[in-house]
């Protein structure tokens, strides 16, 4: 190549240095903008560079158009530090940035901040990245630079990527912002930093103190929103209403004020209001469709089941939320007492999260209906286009059919899956508990038994395990110890607390017996617990108050056949 010719094209390129842009508006990589006049350099600004350098430039900007941008970083960082030239660092900086080479966008922003001290962007692109890197002393020294020239800083950014870090690190950054609120105590960025900070600290209360202390102006929507999401969390939403409906005043357009506006609303259960807010912000903002599927939710919560309708059905039409749509389509249309259009919905649930609890509502519908061969093959045709939930599948249906009492066939299902899946543990626990309604201990301690080899802290198989031999045998001491390994797993379990009592009363020991019942059926009022609790009175004299606590069994669920089985073994009859 001629040299000149060579010399005069680097310029050309070199004077449109500023155009590399991070990202077009439609994300599409940064390239050099068309402009129909060439932008010449000064002549001061790159008479001082070699031949080589401008050659290394000239080969950056080729390979960017070629969107060879490894090529184009690579030149752009190493002449960066060999030339500490600002304009060429800025231009590194961008292709990092829009790289995502979080190294070399530090290493160029710092190039950039040190040789242009003017630049606000230079001294906030340094803070910025160094702030990504951990070093929040060193990025506070370039944010203070912007303060002081009245510039506007990232402060919140600071104080957000913290939120990650160990304790003492957002100690020390808070001990920053303190330093430098003492030189200038009203800058409200400073103090929005320092409540975002407090937050993250778990100082929920100081934070809104800090902000309410200093009047936070609801011109800045940012502070505001902190305000609200402060009260939320003490338990003060209706206090963040108010502050909310004044900021919306103010900036009607604002999208993020009246969504938090909306699901405070529904946090206060005001539904109606909710279902106006959602429904305005959709009417404003009508390509949002994450705004159609809160407004669906609104309307499913508040039963207005047509209304949830048209919305999910355009979600559909629109596909998007398309499997979440179907699934609550389906509840819809349950509320109304149409199973078959709600069965329809459901089979339309394709893979993902609503996909089981689909399959599972779908099976109790048709199960409830007697028509238990219709969901057994449902269900089998799922686990052939759906290997991957081939266990789980199988759960849902054994679940079912023991649920209404066709334990042959659960246990017929379960022997099925577990030849395809021999050592799943769901499964091995899921014939334990049929073989328990075979009455084959044998197999039910065997079972679990290889779960515990495998996972020696399983609450669940401890407990099982545990309760059974305290219920069904005589092997007291051993079922209290597996018990009380459970115990201290999960000590606040309900099931587990239940198995102490039981284990308890079977060892003669009616005070603890009724300690653990009792905690156990205030966490959770089961009929199964009252039971046991009723049965640990009446053993204790109190009669009266063992009657009452079944007859509170017997209103929440009257043919519980646990509780009528304790009258009639205790009482000789099986009602109050």
């Amino acid at each position: 190549m001629n040299r000149s010719f060579a010399l005069l094209t680097a310029l050309a390129f070199l004077g449109g240095c500023q155009t590399f842009a991070p990202s077009a508006p439609d994300g599409t990589p940064p390239v050099e903008e068309a402009s129909p006049v060439a932008q010449a350099p000064k002549p001061q600004v790159y008479g001082a560079f070699s031949q080589e350098t401008l050659l290394a430039l000239l080969t950056a900007e080729l390979a960017g158009q070629r969107n060879r941008f490894d090529i184009a970083l690579g030149n752009y960082v190493q002449q960066a530090n060999s030339t500490q030239d600002a304009g060429v660092a800025e231009r590194g900086f961008r292709i990092a940035e829009y790289l995502g080479a979080e190294q070399a966008a530090l290493d160029t922003a710092l190039i950039w901040a040190q040789n242009a001290p003017d630049s606000l962007d230079a001294q906030r692109a340094a803070a910025v990245q160094l702030a990504r890197g951990g070093r929040y002393d060193e990025a506070m020294v370039y944010m203070e630079k912007v303060l002081q020239r009245q510039g506007d800083t990232h402060f919140d950014f600071l104080a957000l990527s913290a939120a990650e870090t160990d304790p003492d690190t957002r100690n020390g950054l808070l001990q920053s912002f303190d330093r430098l609120l003492v030189k200038y105590p009203d800058n409200g960025q400073l103090l929005f930093g320092k409540a975002l900070l407090l937050q993250q600290d778990g100082h929920p209360e100081e934070a809104l103190a800090l902000l309410e202390a200093q009047a936070a102006d609801t011109d800045e929507i940012a502070p505001l929103l902190l305000q609200a999401r402060l009260l939320q969390s003490l338990k003060r939403g209706e206090e963040a209403l108010p502050l909310l409906e004044t900021g919306i005043r103010r900036h009607p357009e604002d999208k993020r004020l009246r969504l938090t506006y909306a699901r405070l609303l529904v946090e206060q259960d005001r539904l109606e209001e909710a279902k106006g807010e959602f429904a305005s912000l959709v009417q404003q903002f009508p390509e949002d469709d994450d705004l159609r599927f809160s407004l669906a939710l609104v309307c499913l919560e508040a039963e207005a089941w047509r209304e949830a309708i048209v919305y999910l059905e355009e979600l559909v039409e629109r596909g998007n939320h398309v499997d979440a749509a179907h699934y609550n389509l389906a509840r819809a249309y349950e509320a109304l007492d149409e199973p078959e259009s709600a069965l329809i919905e459901y089979a339309l649930v394709g893979p993902g999260n609503d996909f089981l609890p689909a399959q599972a509502r779908q099976a109790e519908l048709l199960f409830d209906s007697q028509r238990s061969e219709e969901a057994s093959a449902r269900l089998g045709k799922a686990r052939e286009m759906q290997p991957d939930y081939a266990i789980q599948l199988y759960l849902i249906e054994s679940e079912a059919l023991a649920k209404q009492q066709q334990h042959e066939r659960a246990w017929l299902l379960i022997q099925q899956a577990l030849g395809q899946f021999p050592d799943d543990l769901n499964l091995l626990y899921t014939r334990a508990m049929l073989a328990e309604k075979r009455d084959d201990l044998g197999q039910l301690e065997q079972d679990l038994r290889f779960i515990l080899e495998r996972e020696p802290d399983n609450a669940m198989a401890l407990n099982a395990l545990g309760y059974t031999l305290a219920d069904r045998t005589t092997r007291y001491a051993e079922a209290k110890t597996l018990i009380e390994q459970a115990h201290q797993l999960n000590p606040e379990d309900p099931a587990i607390l239940d198995s102490l009592g039981w284990v308890n009363y079977r060892l003669g020991n009616l005070d603890e017996a009724e300690r653990f019942l009792r905690q156990a059926l205030q966490r959770f009022p089961d009929h199964e617990v009252a039971a046991h609790l009723g049965e640990v009175l009446w053993a204790q004299g109190k009669q009266r108050e063992a009657r009452k606590v079944w007859a509170s069994a017997l209103e929440e669920q009257p043919d519980s056949a646990i509780v009528r089985s304790t009258l009639l073994r205790l009482t000789g009859s099986e009602t109050l």
